[in-house]
């Protein structure tokens, strides 16, 4: 069976865990919201733009620790074993990359909606926004994927999650609210597209290095 076929089949297979276990999902949907509303009930109306910037990606970061970070730690040893011989592991690490990108931009999306009806509005270039939100929830899908898997086998340390994530996720997260940024000021995109540009090559080389490096990860 071919790399496409096999990451289809593992994607599927994520689908139907989630439908088993919609208590986890709802659960970081309800926490998404419930941010969101407590953030309305203190501020009320956030007038500073970079405030109001920063809060919303600090909301979607805590959101990808509770959905993505659970990956490999909600697999046990033997389930993983299992499953290593029956498919190429890199498919599985791409279909749980893809499924937590999908479930990544669906909170991302769902949660800008409630930002932008409870906390007020300053976006400018809607446009500029979405991709930044689709970029960072790319990256944030993708790095804490691998950080999962690597947290899996020293015994689902969640401190060791904390401290591998915390560089990686450091430059990606400055980029994208500088990049965010100036799409709620409604900058040109010829002033962003340097830090669209970073935000790409960040997601393109933690998947790269995943795929690499991740054949050599689980046989330990």
């Amino acid at each position: 069976m071919s790399l496409a076929a096999q990451v289809a089949h593992l994607f599927r297979r994520e689908l139907m865990l989630e439908q088993r276990q919609k208590y986890a999902f709802q659960g970081i949907l309800l926490y998404v919201i419930s941010t969101i509303f407590i953030c309305k009930f203190s501020f009320r109306e956030i007038q500073a733009v970079p405030s109001w910037n920063a809060l919303f990606w600090i909301i979607l970061l805590f959101a990808a620790v509770n959905a993505v970070a659970k990956s490999f730690v909600q697999e046990n040893r033997g389930r993983l074993l299992y499953l290593y011989t029956l498919c190429d592991p890199r498919a599985l690490l791409l279909a749980k990359m893809l499924y937590n990108a999908l479930l990544m931009f669906f909170l991302a999306m769902t949660g800008l909606g409630i930002y932008l009806l409870l906390v007020g509005n300053p976006v400018q270039d809607y446009g500029q926004f979405l991709l930044v939100t689709f970029l960072g929830s790319l990256g944030f899908a993708t790095v804490f994927t691998m950080i999962s898997a690597i947290a899996s086998k020293a015994g689902n340390n969640f401190t060791l999650m904390a401290i591998l994530g915390f560089p990686v996720m450091l430059p990606l997260l400055i980029t994208v609210i500088r990049a965010s940024k100036n799409a709620i000021d409604g900058l040109d995109w010829s002033v962003s597209w340097k830090f669209h540009l970073a935000i790409a090559v960040l997601n393109v080389l933690v998947v790269a290095l995943s795929y690499l490096l991740f054949p050599y990860l689980w046989r330990d």
